[in-house]
């Protein structure tokens, strides 16, 4: 019967997508039917839902020059519903034995499914409470970058990281891999001599001489929340509870930058409650990282393209920081609930900004973040644009799009601006406390919106238009905007550029980041040569050392076929690993023959430079790859 609800609901939706607007669910239809679906996680192959994961006793080695990790993962499991099978995900993983309460049993391996990997069929009994399964990592793993020395920023060492979000822990420990299933581990982890290893749990601060260091989470996470580092990494305390990691040519640079991160959780913790993760550290990882940010517990990994030399881009700090309420205290009990995680975020990252810097600073945040919105809308098809994704069959990486992110967190704008802000404030608060270490779905959160915000209120829940925002497409009538303050001032100056007055006499001196991304954001698309030179010769925007800048720059040159910066450009493209920059860059180049030959040549020289899954998007962009 569940089976046929869900068939059906999905004939709904898929209706929906071809864009027919006569047929309509009301919001309490709507809304039954993400009760009785949103709940199934499709995403693993795993039945934790019968199987309680309470805890993992991780032992391995990390050996970088067979690129490989190998040892054995304990399970303490309670078979709840006495089933005979324990069923866990893996990705290209080599299993050498599995032992259920110390006894070698036969297990299966099946074929694997396409993003899914194979599932890795276990015996158990019904009274089991232990399983063992040693195993190695395979050529393939999607969560694990390589570096060897001459990758890394201090070119002696080699390094390896991971990126476990969002189903690729299977890759390197075979688990329960999805983000509603939540355990405590313990891990020993052998390196070699001379290296420091880091994980999201209680961190050593200096190399020890053993190369062999011990870890403890203590706190139930998801898998995708698990993550390993190794490398020649040094540490620099900021204040007694946060602290930065780094390569060690980078530690003093990112020290700097990042001297701020401990009145960031203070600041945080005013909003919306007590951090409840010990410390809070942040690792600087070398150039081929390929997102921004992930929010491992205790431990944010961050991309180097932060460390600008002017503290301009560390908002992204603040996202990975409010992750330890909205993500990591209260997850997303699916990947099709991902703007819970991401949405909440943004929303809580922005509050934190305003707060250290200032309304009008934010406020670009929120037009910038608009920007992106509309960006993201006009390239999705409608259904991928609702909030409550729809991901089966799919890669979960499919929703890692601008729209859980900014469609979630522009709704939180919009009821903050309806209720009022100590109103919401209140309730977000109320909302981690209630909701902490616990997992959560789209259904389940507008239940309890409606329980404890909306109360009944007829007229406030008519003005939220909720369909509109999670079950419909595009952006809704009602999406709040930012006050265009600053954002006006760099409006009037392009407009003064553009009639002819010279580069070096606009008002740019005390621009932020922010406010050269509008204004080059909004240059028309046949800005000239002559255009581009000036702008050059007054701003040296070719040889920016600030990451956004330099890629909006890059992305314009492709287009006005400003030879002038390919080189810096080239030089870009060999450093950089973010698929925000890379993805944008390359797409540019692939829209006319020059271009593409010139994206053929520079992808094919530094695509080892970069993480499996950055290669993955790529290949589709540059190489037509499927």
């Amino acid at each position: 019967m569940l089976r046929n609800i869900a068939g059906l609901l999905f004939i709904v939706l898929a209706f929906c997508a071809c864009g027919n607007r006569n047929i309509k669910k009301n919001d309490d239809t709507k809304r039954a039917d993400s009760l009785r679906a949103d709940s199934k996680d499709v995403h693993t192959l795993s039945n934790a839902d019968s199987v309680e994961m309470k805890h993992l006793d991780l032992d391995i080695s990390v050996d970088p020059e067979k690129k490989q990790i190998s040892g054995c993962a304990v399970w303490t499991i309670k078979n709840k519903t006495k089933v005979k099978t324990l069923n866990l995900d893996t990705y290209d993983l080599t299993i050498d034995k599995v032992l259920v309460d110390g006894n070698e049993v036969r297990f299966l391996l099946d074929s694997p499914i396409k993003f899914l990997g194979s599932a890795l069929h276990i015996p158990v009994k019904d009274n089991s409470a232990s399983v063992m399964i040693c195993y190695k990592t395979g050529k393939n793993a999607r969560a694990l970058q390589w570096l060897d020395p001459q990758q890394t920023l201090d070119k002696k060492h080699p390094f390896l990281y991971t990126q476990s979000e969002s189903i690729y822990a299977r890759s390197w420990i075979p688990c329960a891999d999805g983000p509603g299933i939540r355990f405590t581990y313990s891990a020993k982890v052998t390196v070699p001599k001379g290296l420091l290893a880091l994980m999201s749990a209680e961190n050593p601060q200096e190399i020890n001489e053993s190369g062999v260091y011990n870890f403890i989470m203590d706190q139930p996470v998801p898998a995708y929340l698990m993550a390993l580092a190794v490398g020649d990494i040094a540490f620099r305390p900021v204040d007694e509870r946060t602290g930065i990691y780094a390569e060690r040519g980078m530690i003093e640079k990112a020290s700097w930058e990042l001297a701020d991160i401990g009145r960031m959780v203070n600041t945080a913790e005013q909003l919306y409650g007590p951090y409840r993760w010990g410390r809070y550290d942040v690792l600087v990882l070398p150039p081929g990282f390929p997102i921004g940010g992930m929010e491992n517990p205790r431990l944010t990994f961050s991309t180097p393209t932060i460390i600008a030399g002017d503290r301009s881009l560390v908002s992204l700090i603040a996202h990975e920081l409010a992750h330890s309420w909205s993500g990591n205290l209260v997850t997303n009990a699916t990947w099709d609930d991902f703007w819970l995680n991401e949405g909440f975020t943004n929303y809580f990252e922005r509050r934190i900004t305003e707060q250290m810097m200032g309304k009008s600073y934010a406020d670009m945040l929120w037009e910038l973040g608009y920007q992106d919105f509309v960006t993201e809308v006009n390239a999705q098809a409608p259904r991928d644009t609702w909030l409550k994704l729809s991901l089966k069959g799919r890669d979960p990486d499919d929703g890692l799009t601008d729209i859980p992110y900014e469609k979630g967190s522009h709704f939180l704008k919009l009821i903050e601006n309806t209720v009022g802000r100590d109103t919401f404030d209140h309730f977000l608060a109320r909302y981690f406390n209630e909701h902490a270490f616990k997992t959560i779905t789209t259904g389940a959160f507008l239940t309890y919106l409606d329980t404890v915000l909306i109360k009944g209120n007829a007229d406030l829940k008519k003005k939220l238009t909720i369909n509109d925002w999670v079950y419909g497409p595009g952006i809704p009538a009602n999406c709040p905007r930012a006050d265009m303050e600053r954002f006006s001032k760099v409006d009037s100056e392009r407009t003064k550029f553009l009639s002819g007055v010279p580069a070096e006499k606009l008002a740019s001196v005390e621009w932020t980041t922010h406010e050269w991304l509008h204004f080059l954001r909004k240059m028309p698309p046949a800005i000239t040569l002559i255009q581009m030179k000036k702008l050059d010769d007054a701003f040296n925007l070719t040889n920016s050392g600030n990451s956004e800048i330099a890629d909006q720059w890059f992305i314009m040159a492709v287009h006005a076929n400003y030879s002038r910066a390919y080189g810096a450009m080239e030089q870009f493209l060999s450093s950089v690993g973010r698929r925000k920059f890379l993805e944008p860059l390359y797409t540019e180049m692939m829209k006319t023959p020059g271009g593409s030959a010139m994206a053929h040549r520079l992808y094919d020289k530094y695509r080892k430079n970069y993480h499996p899954l950055a290669q993955e998007s790529l290949d589709k962009i540059v190489l037509k790859k499927k």
